[in-house]
């Protein structure tokens, strides 16, 4: 062989090389190849090394099997009353059956996009302007079941349905942006009036707690007022007794003394003269006096008067 067989050799090992190379297929992680052998589906290979036999099978399709995003252009749609609105969808979406997503339609995604759009034209169809704008969740709701429905010939499930924009005609949105104004207005006016009536009561409680303890206080300055007369009157009172007391043990002693000295006839009867005296310094008019005491009484003058004559001079 020859110094040309031995090249060809080479070339031809080195094409061998190449091709088998070039068909040795990895797989990676959340991925799925659709392959055809002979232009027919011959299976779906998953995440892995795997071998193509060159000129006979081919991957008809890579497919992710992530979940995916797709968010449409705002489509034109009328309410129940005759607006037109713009509405554009957001929808969350995953392939599990990549043989269906290969096979079950030509261009998934507009097929999604357009059914999207017919769906929602039937939903907002059956809703007033008024409805339609508080509804989303609904909307939303009815929209995922339909298409999730719709697609699941496809190989494809629907996760999630958003309505991202619901936009209104111009004259709509003033009205409604003078709507929404004169709303916050009357909430404004309505948060100062109660505001307000907070701020009274509050003040008219304050005054009333302020009256309360004025009046609380005035009834305990009068009690204590009462006290100190009643106190005052008491301790007057046990003046008095004590005063009376000490006139009454005055007198009994001098009883007793008197009683314990054996008087005789004639000085019981000068006390009863005494006694008699302190009579006529009060405001009696007229004073009776018994017979046995007034030859007494005479003598108790004469004496009297005999004791200043005989008294010398200063």
């Amino acid at each position: 062989m020859g110094f040309g067989g031995t090249l060809a050799i080479l070339l031809a090992l080195i094409i061998v090389l190449v091709v088998i190379v070039q068909n040795i297929i990895i797989v990676q992680q959340s991925k799925a190849f659709v392959v055809e052998r002979l232009g027919a589906f011959y299976d779906i290979w998953h995440v892995g090394l795997h071998f193509k036999v060159p000129f006979i099978m081919r991957v008809a399709k890579k497919v992710s099997l992530k979940e995916q995003v797709a968010d449409f252009a705002p489509q034109p749609v009328i309410t129940k009353d005759n607006v037109t609105m713009q509405i554009d969808t957001v929808i969350y979406f995953q392939i599990t059956d990549p043989k269906l997503y290969t096979y079950g339609v030509e261009n998934p995604m507009n097929a999604i996009e357009n059914l999207t759009a017919t769906t929602l034209r039937n939903i907002i169809g059956d809703m007033e302007l008024d409805q339609s704008l508080t509804s989303r969740d609904t909307i939303n709701t009815r929209m995922r079941s339909i298409l999730d429905e719709a697609t699941d010939p496809w190989g494809i499930k629907v996760n999630r349905v958003e309505l991202k924009n619901i936009i209104p005609p111009r004259e709509i949105q003033a009205s409604m942006e003078k709507q929404m104004k004169a709303e916050r207005e009357r909430r404004e006016a309505i948060l100062q009036a109660e505001g307000q009536k907070q701020s009274q009561i509050l003040v008219a409680e304050g005054e009333k707690q302020s009256a309360i303890l004025r009046a609380d206080a005035e009834k305990q300055a009068a009690i204590l007022q009462a006290e100190g007369r009643r106190e005052a009157r008491i301790l007057e009172a046990e003046a008095e007794a004590q005063a009376i007391l000490k006139v009454q043990q005055a007198m009994a002693d001098s009883l007793r003394m008197l009683n314990e000295s054996a008087p005789n006839e004639q000085v019981v009867k000068l006390k009863a003269l005494e006694a008699m005296q302190k009579l006529g310094d009060g405001k009696a008019t007229k004073i009776i006096i018994p017979s046995e005491i007034q030859g007494l009484a005479g003598l108790a003058a004469s004496a009297k008067t005999v004791w200043e004559t005989c008294e010398p001079e200063n």
